[in-house]
């Protein structure tokens, strides 16, 4: 298989992930404690979000990060899961495209 060097920003942002049906953007307003984060969500709620087990050692959020969000089955209007963090060039592209203002 041949090396491929550094992608380019139009390869890294090719598979840009984005929310599915059942997932909404936010933004993390406050941590709360843990593995606890206050989250403004898009949809109008206010979220008590957890970061799930598998991905908390992996993934490092901080307030006023650009997060997806999948609001609980149970509760869905108070509780969720983070599921995904951006990156600021990640939210500098979906600004660019429109999906977050």
């Amino acid at each position: 298989m041949p090396h491929r060097g550094p992608k380019t920003p139009e390869e890294q942002f090719e598979r840009l992930r984005v929310p599915r049906r059942d997932e909404v953007f936010g933004t993390v307003e406050q941590m709360v404690g843990f593995d606890r984060l206050r989250v403004r969500c898009k949809d109008g709620h206010t979220r008590i979000c957890r970061i799930p087990g598998k991905i908390r050692k992996r993934l490092w959020i901080r307030e006023n990060d650009v997060v997806i969000v999948r609001p609980w089955a149970v509760q869905g209007e108070e509780k969720g899961d983070i599921i995904y963090r951006y990156t600021r060039t990640q939210v500098d592209w979906l600004m660019r495209k429109g999906l977050w203002s």
